[in-house]
């Protein structure tokens, strides 16, 4: 890699760096399943591989499409605030109640289960278009020719992080051994989506 497309690599790789490590609920869910020690790597590659279609869209020219039509950001973002109203209510009721707290006090969610909300959790978070598609496609075809390198470093950073997530955060299981810490993450969690809510609407 010459040292102009390694500079264009790891400008993808940071810019997309600082977009996805945002917290939110996406980063919120994936921290939880690592925590847990529950199909990381099943979430970890959705996530990753989400990114990285995005991320060639935006680069194709797909951010333009959604730009010129703002339905499709609407759509999303009132489906992704009743999904994450949703969510927040589910986490609210785990805070609240200390029967259901700690994995071993319930049974292991389905992969099914766990791969669609991670999906949901995605996809119907408009932000994800606005930053990965619009946002990630302008910045990488402002490079020109060298466009594909930046969404090369951009899909590794997603790759990098979401890893790190939910692998790292089995680091946590020993502070998660209590019961109380739970109820505080998912209080957390709930106050997350129901401020994600807010700010949808």
């Amino acid at each position: 890699m010459t040292s102009s497309l390694a500079v264009v690599y790891f400008t993808g790789f940071a810019t997309a760096m600082t977009l996805i490590a945002a917290i939110g609920a996406q980063n919120a869910f994936v921290l939880r399943q690592g925590i847990r020690g529950e199909h990381v790597l099943p979430v970890v590659a959705v996530c990753a591989v989400s990114d990285l279609l995005l991320i060639v869209a935006g680069i194709a020219g797909f951010g333009a499409l959604i730009a010129s039509h703002p339905s499709i950001i609407t759509v999303a973002r009132y489906g992704g605030a009743a999904f994450l109203l949703g969510y927040g209510l589910l986490a609210a009721r785990r805070a609240l109640r200390p029967g259901v707290l700690t994995p071993s006090e319930t049974a292991p969610a389905r992969l099914t289960g766990v791969l669609l909300t991670c999906l949901a959790l995605t996809f119907l978070n408009p932000h994800v278009y606005l930053d990965t598609v619009i946002l990630l496609g302008a910045l990488a075809n402002d490079h020109q020719d060298g466009r594909w390198i930046f969404g090369v470093g951009a899909a590794t950073a997603s790759a990098v992080w979401f890893t790190s997530l939910g692998f790292g955060a089995r680091k946590l299981s020993g502070l998660f051994a209590k019961p109380m810490t739970w109820r505080i993450l998912d209080g957390a969690i709930a106050a997350m989506m129901f401020g994600l809510v807010a700010i949808l609407m």
